[in-house]
């Protein structure tokens, strides 16, 4: 059947025999496309993956301003970060009166994280509940701050 055309479904087209020359062609054209396929599929993974990270910034960062606002000490609010936001997570806490900011910043993490060295962040501002909520609780004092910053405006570091 090597001299014969062949006829494919009801259209009545007919389509010349398979020959030698044209098998390895599909191989040839997913091994030319495999490569382009696998860098999308990797540059997808690493989109999500720093979207998910992101997420968990923001929520870490609201979760330590909710803490600050409470009159939580500097050590709570990092406790509570890293574990919202994972290990690698860094936070920053500052003052301006009965206004708290927290910024928290982290790296997309895995293999994506480090090809591309993307840095995350959020902040969160919350009121506290109690006027002077700070000077009740240890660490949030002038003399404990324990690595929490204050405003430039409020003459701190």
């Amino acid at each position: 059947m090597n001299g014969l055309w062949r006829a494919r479904g009801s259209g009545g087209r007919r389509e010349p025999p398979l020959t030698a020359e044209c098998r390895g062609a599909v191989t040839a054209e997913f091994a030319v496309a495999l490569p382009s396929v696998v860098l999308l599929l990797s540059v997808l993974l690493a989109g999500s993956a720093a979207g998910v990270m992101q997420l968990r910034v923001e929520e870490a960062a609201r979760g330590g301003a909710r803490a600050v606002a409470r009159g939580a000490a500097a050590g709570e609010v990092g406790e509570i970060v890293r574990r919202l936001a994972g290990e690698t997570a860094d936070a920053e806490v500052t003052r301006d009166g009965d206004w708290h900011r927290v910024t928290v910043s982290g790296r997309v993490p895995g293999a994506a994280g480090s090809l591309v060295p993307w840095a995350l962040s959020a902040t969160a501002w919350a009121l506290a509940e109690a006027p002077g909520a700070e000077q009740q609780r240890p660490g949030l004092d002038e003399s404990g701050l324990m690595g929490v910053s204050r405003s430039p405006g409020q003459g701190g570091t």
